[in-house]
């Protein structure tokens, strides 16, 4: 039974990794893309804004931190989150 629930776990394993993709039309925007490569995948967002800096050694800003929402997709609005030109979040939200 153990080794059923381990294989269960490592087969699942890679499908997993696949949560942090987003689809844009038929190209695939991944975690860690620059800014310019989701620009060129999804185009324009609806919104752009810039939320914050992430804090180093000594309380010194360090990279920006910068938000992208797109228009519902299947009712689904879809948030990116950036920092320092890098995507390191993707969230798909219900609009209230």
């Amino acid at each position: 039974m153990k080794r059923l629930s381990l294989l269960l776990v490592l087969c699942a394993s890679p499908l997993l990794s696949h949560a942090d993709t987003l689809r844009c039309g038929s190209k695939l925007v991944n975690l860690g893309d620059r800014t310019f490569e989701v620009m060129q995948k999804c185009g324009e967002p609806a919104f752009r804004d810039p939320v914050g800096y992430t804090v180093g050694p000594y309380n010194r800003r360090e990279t920006n931190i910068e938000e992208w929402a797109y228009e519902p997709s299947n009712g689904m609005f879809t948030i990116l989150t950036f920092e320092g030109n890098r995507l390191t979040r993707i969230e798909r939200k219900r609009p209230q």
